[in-house]
C-alpha cells in the first residue's frame, strides 16, 4: 500500500468515527485535478534538458488550492498528492480560507547552476501557467525552494497575464510584498504547539506549570523550520541535547554545569551555515538520525522528511510526545503503535500550519495591498495556532483518559466523539466537519 492509499483508508477510518457523509469522503478520496508536466529548459551548456512536474490540485470548497512547490530528485504523484491532501487537511484545521494543492519537479538542485534553476523555474511556470492564480491556486516555497525562486514564479506569471499579480505565490522576499514573519512562521508555529500542549500535559490543581529546564529536545532536520524551532526552544529553556542533517546528527556530551547536556544552539547555527552540516560540532558526539529518533527524550521534532517513523523503529521510540514539525514523518502503521504506548502526538496539520498561516496572511495584504508589522503578523500567528489547538484539544481531550486531573470548577462536556481519539484524529474530525460545512453549503457535486 502506498503512502496515498495509506491516507484515504485513514480518512475513511476517521470519517467514520465523525459520522461524515459518504458522498464528501468520496470526493475528498481523490484529487480534483492533477496537471502533470514535461518541459524543456535550455542548460547553460546551450543544451536543452527535459524536466517532469507535477502540480496537485486537491481540494477547493473552502477557498482556493494552495500548497508549496519542492524540487527534489525522489518527487513522484504518490508524494505530491499526499501532501495536497494533507494541505486540505491543515487549511480547514486551521480555518483558513484555501483549499489543498502541492508541486513538484523532479531535479536535483544542487546539480543546477543559478542560471538553470531560474530557467527551470520559468518553464515549469510557462507550463502550468493557466491553472495558477491568486483566486484559483497560490504555490508556496517547500523542500530546495526560496523566497528567490517564488519571486521568479511571481515575475514569469505576471509577464505570461500581462498584470502584476505578486498574490499568485507566497513565500516571497519582503521587498517583492513578501509578508514579515514568514521565513519563521512553521518554527514559530510549532513551538506554540509545543507550549500549549506541554501546559495541557503537565497541568494540574497543584501546579500550573513545569521547569522546563526538566524538558529534553532532540530535533531531526537543521533547515530553517529545524533551526527556528532549536532557536525558540532554547530561548524559553528546554534542553536541546541532539539534532542531525542529511549528513548526520549530533548528541550533546556531559556538560558538569547542566542538569542536561544540552547544545548551544546559537553557535550550532554558525557553525551549520559555515561547514553545511551540523556534523563536527564540538562538545558533541556523532549519531545517526535513526539513533537521533530513538533517543530518552522527553520532546522528538521531526522536522526533515516524510516516513521517519515506522512500524519498524515506533516500539523503540523513548519520547513522551512527537511534534511533526515535517509532513507525514509518521507512518499510519506507525501512528498505531505510539497511540498505544500513550505517546502524544502533535499532527503536522496542525504544528507544522505556522507556516500556511502566515502564508495566507501574505496573500491577504497583497490583495488587499496592506502591510502588516512583524509583531502584528506574530500576534495574529499565535492567536490562530493556538484556537486551532484548544479546538482539537477539546475534541481529543487526552486529559480525560490518562486520569491527570481537570480543572475542578470546568463542566464537563457531551463528547463530540464517543471513541478515544489522538491529537491526529481529532484534528481529522475537526477539518472534516468544517469541510462537510462548506460541501453541503454549496453542493459541490
Amino acid at each position: 500500500m502506498n503512502t496515498y492509499e495509506s491516507i484515504i483508508k485513514n480518512l475513511y477510518r476517521i470519517g467514520k468515527m465523525a459520522e461524515t457523509d459518504k458522498k464528501v469522503l468520496d470526493a475528498l478520496s481523490e484529487p480534483k485535478n492533477i496537471i502533470d508536466v514535461v518541459f524543456p529548459v535550455k542548460m547553460d551548456d546551450g543544451k536543452i534538458r527535459i524536466f517532469h512536474g507535477y502540480r496537485v490540485q486537491h481540494n477547493n470548497w473552502r477557498g482556493p488550492y494552495k500548497g508549496g512547490i519542492r524540487y527534489h530528485q525522489n518527487v513522484d504523484l504518490d508524494e505530491v498528492k499526499s501532501l495536497a491532501f494533507w494541505m486540505t487537511i491543515k487549511c480547514a484545521v486551521l480555518d483558513i480560507p484555501f483549499g489543498g494543492g502541492k508541486g513538484g519537479v523532479l531535479v536535483n538542485p544542487k546539480e543546477l547552476s543559478k542560471k538553470e534553476l531560474e530557467n527551470l523555474t520559468r518553464a515549469f511556470v510557462r507550463a502550468i501557467h493557466k491553472s495558477i492564480g491568486p483566486e484559483k491556486d497560490i504555490p508556496a516555497p517547500d523542500v530546495n525552494t526560496t523566497p528567490e525562486i517564488m519571486d521568479w514564479i511571481a515575475d514569469e506569471y505576471s509577464k505570461l497575464v500581462g498584470k502584476d499579480s505578486p498574490a499568485v505565490v507566497t513565500g516571497k522576499p519582503v521587498e517583492k510584498g513578501g509578508s514579515l514573519g514568514r521565513g519563521g512562521a512553521t518554527g514559530a508555529g510549532g513551538f506554540c504547539v509545543l507550549e500549549n500542549l506541554i501546559k495541557k500535559l503537565t497541568e494540574t490543581t497543584e501546579t500550573k506549570s513545569r521547569k522546563r529546564d526538566l524538558v529534553s529536545v532532540a530535533i531531526q532536520g537543521f533547515g530553517n523550520a529545524g533551526q527556528q524551532i532549536a532557536k525558540l526552544c532554547d530561548k524559553a529553556g528546554y534542553q536541546v541535547i541532539a539534532v542531525s542533517d542529511s549528513k548526520g546528527g549530533i548528541l550533546a556530551i556531559s556538560n558538569p554545569e547542566s542538569r542536561i547536556p544540552k547544545l548551544n544552539v546559537e553557535d550550532l547555527v554558525k557553525y551549520k551555515q559555515q561547514s553545511g552540516s551540523v556534523v563536527g560540532f564540538s562538545k558533541t558526539e556523532n549519531i545517526t538520525n535513526a539513533e537521533l529518533l530513538e533517543l530518552d527524550c522527553d520532546v522528538l521534532i521531526p522536522a526533515a522528511l516524510e516516513n521517519q517513523i515506522t512500524e519498524e523503529n515506533a516500539n523503540k521510540i523513548k519520547a513522551k510526545v512527537i511534534l511533526e514539525l515535517a509532513n507525514g514523518p509518521v507512518t499510519p502503521e506507525a501512528d498505531g503503535i505510539l497511540k498505544n504506548r500513550g505517546i502524544h502526538v502533535a499532527p503536522d496539520v496542525l504544528a507544522n500550519a505556522g507556516g500556511v498561516t502566515v502564508s495566507y496572511f501574505e496573500w491577504y495584504q497583497n490583495i488587499h495591498n496592506e502591510r502588516w508589522t512583524e509583531k502584528e503578523v506574530n500576534d495574529k500567528l499565535k492567536e490562530k495556532i493556538t484556537d486551532a489547538f484548544n479546538k482539537v484539544w477539546e475534541i481529543a481531550r487526552p486529559d480525560a483518559r490518562s486520569g491527570s486531573p481537570s480543572e475542578p470548577e470546568a463542566p464537563r462536556r457531551k463528547p463530540l466523539c464517543s471513541e478515544n481519539l489522538t491529537c491526529r484524529e481529532a484534528a481529522y474530525f475537526l477539518a472534516l466537519k468544517r469541510l462537510e460545512e462548506s460541501y453541503l453549503l454549496f453542493r459541490w457535486d
